[in-house]
């Protein structure tokens, strides 16, 4: 098998080049190409964590539709979409962002205060499990409209069972790299060493969410082929 895998499951760069320049950039916000430029620049090969324009813009229809005012962002990075999430939100509205790693959040935040939307991030520095719990503990369980999520991938079925508490009935949890550059619908012998050593262990933790997803009776579940694989989830338990 060829080895054409990258961070889209899209295989054909062409049709890649030609959704990202035909609709998603040119509807950009000015912050959204600072913040990527400068995510390439500081921090180099781990640049290509930042959520795909495309996919970022799918998330905040979603995010505008449901009307969400309360959220959470397990993951942040830089902030991309983050900023997203922040700009969709109405005056009022909240997204608490939790990553450990602060240094690569204020490598993007200059460019969430340039937006005007800085005021609406909560940024807590912390392993997420610990928040979260934190969270429900203090009586905020079933009080949040959205979450989204993309962080380590091995804790993804365990950020799911404390999402569904926080998350309230008729909200939704995306997950980020369900499709993990098409490989979870590869057996072993289809991959090279070199992919297997590139991939790791998360694309055997990705195909156990997607199984645990698709039995878990307590969502509706939708799993999109956008950006890297997209989950949303609809609690209706």
């Amino acid at each position: 098998m060829k080895e054409t895998f990258s961070c889209t499951i899209l295989q054909s760069a062409a049709l890649t080049k030609y959704i990202l320049e035909t609709s998603a950039y040119p509807r950009e916000h000015e912050q959204f190409k600072e913040l990527r430029a400068a995510s390439v620049q500081k921090c180099q090969e781990k640049s290509v964590m930042n959520v795909r324009r495309d996919e970022v813009q799918f998330i905040t229809i979603i995010g505008k539709l449901m009307e969400s005012k309360k959220t959470i962002e397990v993951g942040v990075f830089t902030g991309y979409s983050l900023l997203a999430t922040a700009l969709a939100l109405p005056k009022d509205g909240k997204v608490i962002a939790i990553d450990p790693d602060r240094e690569a959040y204020e490598a993007g935040l200059p460019f969430i205060e340039k937006a005007g939307v800085a005021h609406k991030i909560q940024f807590i520095d912390s392993d997420a499990m610990t928040v979260i719990k934190e969270f429900i503990d203090n009586g905020e369980e079933g009080t949040f409209d959205f979450a989204f999520v993309d962080a380590d991938k091995e804790n993804y079925i365990n950020y799911h069972e404390q999402l569904l508490k926080l998350v309230k009935v008729g909200g939704i949890i995306a997950y980020d790299n369900t499709l993990w550059s098409g490989t979870v619908a590869l057996i072993d012998e289809e991959l090279s060493q070199e992919w297997k050593d590139k991939i790791g262990e998360c694309r055997i933790f990705l195909r156990n969410l997607n199984s645990f997803l698709a039995a878990d009776s307590r969502i509706e579940l939708a799993q999109l082929s956008i950006g890297d694989g997209v989950s949303l989830c609809r609690r209706i338990k």
